[in-house]
C-alpha cells in the first residue's frame, strides 16, 4: 500500500492554518516524541520506521513540515493505531 503524505500547516489568505492538536488530539496507542536539533536524524529515523512498516503491509501517512517539505513532523501508523512526531519547537531548530 502506497503512503500518504501531507501538511498539518499552511498559509492561507487569512492566517495560517494549523492542524496539529487534531493530530496529537486523536486516540493513539502509541505515541513516540522525538527532540532534537536540526539534521540530527529525526526525520530519517520515522522514514526508516516508516520503510520498514510499509515493506510489513502496512498503512502509513508522513506529516511534512508546513515550514520545508523535506522534513517530516510525524509518521502516523494506521494499523497499529502509534505515531512518531517531532516535539522539537520550530523556534528552537531556527536558532
Amino acid at each position: 500500500m502506497k503512503p500518504v503524505y501531507f501538511f498539518l500547516g499552511a498559509n492561507s489568505e487569512e492566517a495560517f492554518s494549523r492542524f496539529y492538536d487534531q493530530l496529537l488530539g486523536g486516540r493513539l496507542d502509541d505515541l513516540t516524541i522525538l527532540k532534537g536539533g536540526p539534521g540530527c536524524g529525526k526525520s530519517t529515523f520515522m522514514r526508516r520506521v516508516g520503510a520498514a512498516m510499509e515493506r510489513a503491509g502496512e498503512r502509513i501517512v508522513y506529516i511534512n513540515c508546513s515550514g520545508d517539505p523535506i522534513p517530516l513532523d510525524a509518521a502516523i501508523f494506521l494499523d497499529r493505531n502509534a505515531a512518531i512526531v517531532d516535539g522539537t519547537s520550530r523556534m528552537a531548530q531556527h536558532h
